[in-house]
């Protein structure tokens, strides 16, 4: 069996570090190792319609700088397939087959769907395409036969309910028109859920609580030392506490020992860092200066790839065209294989034909 992975974004905004972190470092990892036959990126501007139906014109914009974020941070058209959701209809008629596999009521145990119903405020007049997505994330990993998917933890939900499908899917029908897809978490748990720059649970754009991918340098110098730390934290002489304190959860997902060398080579770990702040003595400046250090050197590359692509738009609409094209193909084939497996691939069952043709001869 083929290795192949599928994830992707909704076009609801610039990518942050929060993304960054939980998965498109990552991907680009994953799509430099080559141990997988085929990687599906995908943008994913249905979803993102469901609850921004009013405002299509937010997410029209968006797509550009969700790719622009994607070939930035190293995503290669030449190693992975990226496309927008939206131009692959057969995603759309997947769908519509698996709505039938599933009950409102599984639907509605769904803790991301519950999550962000509240979230959106949506208790009482949920729309029936936001109420489904979960569905609708199940074509697309199975359209591509995905057999690994890499996302953040509050997606786990969505996964379980799509290998649901499959297996219901396969048990219905026979045989294996299906993959059952394998979900990967970030390895390191500090990046599963990025904080907010203000110590909230997660970044969160309508808060303006990110730091984005295409922050210039002096923006991510600013909220690197607007950031949270700790409110009992008043002189340097008092003891801190690490747990909650954003600057040091981002320390954890992101500095690296030859750090301390480079920027900060009075202590050689983290942990004496730590340990320091907790005891007493070390000032928020300095632990936000060195944070700040440590974002520069791994954004810099990023933003300075996101210029080269800003030079030639035309370009970058091609690669998602081409990608989109790659993408409406593979998903073609799955949905014949749906199709057959579902016995509704009349035209094409000769069989069906001939048994028709002699029951009817007379």
């Amino acid at each position: 069996m083929e290795k192949i992975i599928l994830t992707g974004d909704r076009p609801t905004g610039r990518l942050h570090i929060g993304h960054y972190v939980g998965s498109l470092k990552r991907r680009v990892e994953l799509q430099n190792s080559g141990e997988f036959d085929k990687i599906y990126i995908m943008i994913a501007d249905v979803q993102a319609l469901t609850d921004n139906f009013e405002n299509p014109e937010k997410v029209r914009q968006n797509i550009l700088e969700v790719a622009l974020d994607y070939l930035s941070v190293g995503l290669d058209p030449a190693k992975s397939t990226l496309f927008i959701q939206s131009q692959v209809p057969q995603l759309t008629e997947l769908t519509t087959y698996y709505m039938n596999l599933v009950s409102v009521s599984r639907v509605e145990r769904n803790p991301t769907v519950k999550a962000e119903i509240q979230q959106k405020n949506f208790e009482k007049s949920i729309p029936v395409g936001f109420f489904t997505y979960p569905i609708s994330q199940a074509s697309d990993i199975t359209a591509f036969k995905a057999t690994l998917v890499p996302v953040g933890e509050d997606q786990l939900p969505m996964l379980e309910q799509t290998k649901e499908i499959v297996r219901r899917f396969n048990m219905i029908y026979g045989g294996e028109a299906l993959v059952e897809p394998e979900i990967m978490l970030p390895e390191n748990e500090t990046c599963r859920r990025l904080p907010g720059t203000d110590g909230k649970a997660k970044m969160s754009k309508s808060i303006g609580n990110c730091i984005y991918l295409s922050d210039d340098a002096e923006t991510v110098r600013k909220k690197v030392m607007d950031m949270y730390t700790d409110p009992t934290h008043i002189k340097v002489s008092d003891p801190g506490h690490v747990e909650g304190n954003a600057v040091f959860t981002y320390l954890d997902a992101f500095s690296k020992p030859e750090h301390f060398e480079k920027y900060l080579p009075e202590y050689k770990s983290l942990d004496e860092l730590k340990d320091h702040y907790t005891r007493g003595g070390l000032g928020d400046v300095k632990i936000k200066k060195f944070l700040n250090s440590i974002l520069q050197e791994e954004l810099e590359p990023i933003r300075a790839r996101r210029k080269e692509y800003e030079k030639d738009i035309a370009g970058v609409y091609e690669i998602l065209k081409a990608g989109s094209a790659e993408a409406r193909r593979v998903a073609e084939n799955t949905l014949q294989d749906v199709k057959n497996a579902m016995k509704i691939n009349y035209f094409a069952d000769e069989e069906l034909i001939k048994a028709q043709t002699e029951k009817y001869k007379g």
